[in-house]
């Protein structure tokens, strides 16, 4: 066939489809570019003197992603503190918020949940959803409430943090930097130290399901309790920290990490340099590392992380952690030989008991019961193991108290934010 006949064949329709595949093969073949690395930064700051420990480019400016809801929470603790809002409160679910993009608890348009459990949703799913439900809840529109977040954050001295939205999801002009996050960790720690804890929520059910907390440091470094990790492609992976040894608490940020892990493993670095570095009293300087290698600790890589023990500890501080490893085998040896209706029924108590909750982990479900403990002495903690459609649950109760007793005692614990439900001797 001629050239001139095989041109007279194709009509514009089949040149656009030939040309269209002929770009796609094109797009397809061609090397894919690398993908650029989010900067990096950090600070490790002293949270009693404000001493600043270690610093890399603390100042420059940076994405927060999910680390926005740290101060979506404060201005929930505010209205909750102000009167405002309360935590058993309802709030309604806008279709704008039941739209955000994931991580998202799943919440539809016209639905009710309480602040407390937006605040949980927040804490340890990081769902974008129930935060612009706390936002509009308490501003009316998203938009006039990342005004009042950032007139809030300048109040608090973040000078160069500016919101455009409550739960951090891209936008071009939401930027703050490590300094800011650390300055508003501190002031969650000190505004509303009564509300702090939920930041140590391993686990949080809703709804028939279980969102474990993306923090995986309150659970594999010693110390730590809270705060909020982030990601966004532009931020890389975010963490803010918070760890307590011996009566010292001190405050890690980091922007900028390659993954998950490897974000972990460095925060674990800076941990230890932080309760490593010997407390400064009187008039001696401040110390604030900028060189450009972060004073000796650059950012890892994933393989690498996988080496970094996240139980780095010093030598007194491994015997200390022996002796509460020991102590926590033999309670949790008592917890778990004991069945639920033995331990009920132990001592010539009464039966009812105080559910705590149900959790994915045992571990989980001790924890809980270690916070509980203390406000109800009478009662005897429980760990059951329950079969589920989705794998095994262990259920945490303090058991053997009477009707009085345990009513009494799930009301003091609400009182202090801790989840309950009173259950009598035929509930099982």
């Amino acid at each position: 066939m001629r050239h001139s006949d095989a041109v007279k064949g194709w009509t514009p329709s089949r040149l656009v489809t030939i040309c269209f595949t002929l770009l796609l093969s094109i797009a397809v073949l061609a090397p894919a570019a690398p993908a650029q690395a989010a900067p990096y930064s950090a600070i490790v700051v002293d949270a009693e003197s404000g001493r600043v420990l270690h610093a890399q480019n603390a100042d420059d400016p940076r994405f927060p992603a999910s680390l926005t809801k740290m101060m979506t929470i404060h201005m929930a603790f505010d209205a909750i503190k102000a009167g405002r809002l309360r935590l058993d409160q309802q709030l309604t679910v806008s279709s704008y918020a039941a739209g955000q993009a994931p991580s998202v608890i799943g919440l539809r348009p016209g639905q009710k949940i309480t602040v407390r459990e937006l605040i949980l949703s927040g804490v340890t799913k990081s769902a974008n959803d129930a935060m612009v439900v706390l936002a509009e809840g308490m501003g009316g529109t998203t938009p006039k409430f990342a005004e009042m977040m950032t007139t809030r954050a300048r109040a608090l001295g973040m000078s160069r943090t500016t919101f455009r939205n409550p739960n951090g999801l891209p936008d071009p002009h939401q930027k703050t930097t490590a300094r800011d996050m650390a300055t508003l960790a501190q002031s969650l720690l000190t505004t509303h130290r009564d509300y702090y804890h939920y930041f140590s929520t391993p686990e949080f059910e809703w709804n028939d399901k279980v969102f474990a907390n993306h923090n995986r440091l309150l659970q594999r470094y010693q110390g730590v309790d809270g705060i909020k990790t982030g990601f966004i492609r532009a931020s890389g992976f975010n963490l803010v920290a918070s760890a307590k040894r011996d009566g010292r608490r001190v405050i890690g940020v980091v922007f900028g990490g390659t993954s998950a892990p490897a974000r972990d493993a460095r925060m674990v670095q800076l941990l230890d340099m932080a309760f490593d570095t010997p407390v400064r009293r009187g008039n001696e300087p401040m110390m604030a590392s900028t060189a450009s290698d972060g004073g000796g600790f650059g950012l890892i890589s994933s393989a690498q992380a996988a080496e970094v023990s996240p139980r780095a500890m010093s030598k007194k501080e491994r015997q200390a952690a022996r002796k509460a490893d020991a102590k926590a085998k033999l309670d949790k040896a008592s917890l778990n030989t004991k069945p639920a209706s033995t331990a009920a029924k132990s001592g010539g108590k009464s039966s009812w008991a105080v559910q705590l909750g149900a959790f994915r982990q045992p571990s989980a479900a001790e924890a809980v019961l270690a916070k509980a403990q203390p406000r109800v002495p009478a009662g005897e903690p429980s760990v059951e193991k329950l079969r589920s459609d989705d794998g095994p649950l262990f259920r945490a109760r303090l058991v053997g108290l009477s009707e009085t007793d345990a009513r009494s005692a799930c009301d003091s614990l609400k009182r202090r934010n801790l989840a309950c439900t009173v259950v009598s001797p035929t509930a099982g």
